[in-house]
């Protein structure tokens, strides 16, 4: 028979550490998006300060987890906090079930490195349902504001500096509107991503877990990527030439970096700011995402077909991103197959 592995009693701290460095290898080697590796990073390095660093992993008991739980929820939430106040009430249910998320990976971790004798997690109480309905700036635009948008990206380059990226905007608001790419997969799109023949152009989408999925840019598309490669982007990446990935970006910032999801969720809420006043309403670059399932589903796109667009393993999941269209249900009951045999 073969012995079974020996228990290996290592502190919370010494456990965060390593389990952190094997994020690292998997965010190197494409298994995990940095976005992801960043959220799990954060969320085990808290967990090991309320768990107690000196502890002794094995000694981590459900009841424990429980407690953490509690005290992470209870917590101010710092990111929304007005600047020059105090940080903001404490952490909504959907972010504590993202942090238990994350936690629970890093117990199954530690697990199958024998760590632990057994999971605590088991032991912990279930997850707390999230209630309400999402939130304005995630929901779907509708197609007259969805149209608005598109409109509002800049001409031509006004008066202040930052809007002199007008062709960088515009690329980008189009790209999120009609492809509905996570922000993190935009982020990292490469210039080597995008392939460009006469009357064809594609990108390639490197998206979560190291997947990828090609799609073909429409015409208009592939002229708003061709007007920000022909003079905007070479000048942007002159400014830091010894900049290896500035180099492969296909996005740059104004100084020639990588663009990263900041800017471009900061890019989006200045192109929301120009919308006329009946459309105007904060909008994210999540929401677009859902825009584009919901536009596309509207026009009669099978689902799975904005699926395998959107990235999606399973069409479940696209199934959330289709929020309710206005008069969608008034369309239906008019149209009812039995509505006829009441006249």
């Amino acid at each position: 028979m073969v012995a079974p592995p020996r228990l290996e009693r290592i502190t919370v701290a010494e456990a965060v550490r390593r389990y952190l460095a094997a994020v690292e290898v998997e965010t190197i080697r494409g298994v995990l998006s940095p976005a992801t590796a960043r959220s799990y990073s954060r969320d085990v390095a808290e967990f090991g300060r309320l768990a107690g660093r000196d502890r002794v992993l094995d000694d981590v008991t459900g009841a424990d987890v429980d407690s953490v739980l509690v005290r992470y929820q209870s917590a101010p939430d710092a990111r929304y906090a007005d600047p020059g106040r105090k940080a903001g009430p404490g952490r909504s249910t959907a972010t504590v079930n993202r942090f238990r998320q994350s936690v629970t990976r890093f117990f199954g971790y530690a697990a199958r490195e024998c760590w632990v004798q057994a999971d605590p997690m088991q032991w912990a109480a279930p997850p707390a349902k999230v209630r309400g309905s999402l939130r304005t700036a995630r929901t779907a635009l509708s197609a007259g504001a969805a149209r608005s948008l598109l409109a509002t990206a800049p001409a031509q380059a006004p008066a202040r500096t930052d809007q002199d990226l007008a062709a960088r905007d515009r690329l980008v608001v189009a790209l999120l509107l009609v492809l509905g790419p996570r922000v993190s997969e935009l982020a990292r799109a490469d210039v080597a991503d995008v392939t460009r023949e006469p009357g064809h152009a594609s990108w390639r989408i490197r998206g979560k877990g190291g997947s990828t999925r090609t799609v073909t840019l429409s015409p208009p598309l592939s002229r708003a990527l061709d007007d920000y490669l022909a003079v905007l982007r070479p000048t942007l990446a002159a400014r830091r030439p010894q900049d290896e990935d500035a180099q492969r970006a296909l996005l740059l910032s104004w100084r020639g970096r990588r663009i990263d999801t900041q800017a471009i969720r900061a890019l989006l809420a200045r192109a929301v700011a120009r919308m006329p006043a009946p459309y105007q309403r904060e909008a994210t670059p999540h929401a677009l995402r859902h825009t584009t399932a919901t536009l596309l589903v509207a026009d009669g796109w099978d689902v799975k077909v904005v699926a395998e667009l959107l990235g999606h393993a399973s069409i479940a999941t696209t199934g959330v991103y289709l929020d309710r269209i206005e008069g969608e249900l008034a369309a239906a009951i008019r149209s009812h197959p039995l509505g006829a045999a009441m006249e």
